[in-house]
């Protein structure tokens, strides 16, 4: 079976609330927006810092609830710092069947890293 990998998954322009390089890599983001764009803990994501041009994937880890938390951990702190605005690319594999109904959920944040509105 043939697969195409798709953007599943966008969290646009978040706010980095923090970098902490002392923690075992990953980011950090509110449990709550991990539901919203239906990301797994350990799930792999691309992450794009629009402040500073940077490239980088890693894994998710949950943060606080409603919290509003982005945080770059271990060697992702050192790719950008808080108040970064940053874009969280999930992606999926589908076969061509699944790409006729596909949409990716679109989800833009607020400054204080709210939905501010789900695509």
């Amino acid at each position: 079976m043939k697969l195409r990998r798709f953007l599943k998954a966008k969290l646009h322009m978040g706010k980095v609330t923090e970098a902490n390089l002392e923690y075992e890599g990953s980011i950090t983001i509110d449990e709550e927006l991990m539901e919203l764009a239906g990301l797994e803990p350990y799930e792999f994501v691309l992450v794009s810092n629009v402040s500073n041009g940077e490239r980088f994937e890693t894994y998710v880890i949950p943060g606080k609830r409603g919290g509003g938390e982005i945080c770059l951990n271990g060697a992702t702190a050192r790719k950008g710092m808080a108040g970064d605005r940053v874009i969280i690319f999930s992606l999926v594999y589908l076969s061509e069947e699944e790409i006729k109904d596909f949409k990716p959920k679109i989800i833009i944040l607020s400054e204080d890293n709210k939905p501010k509105k789900v695509l």
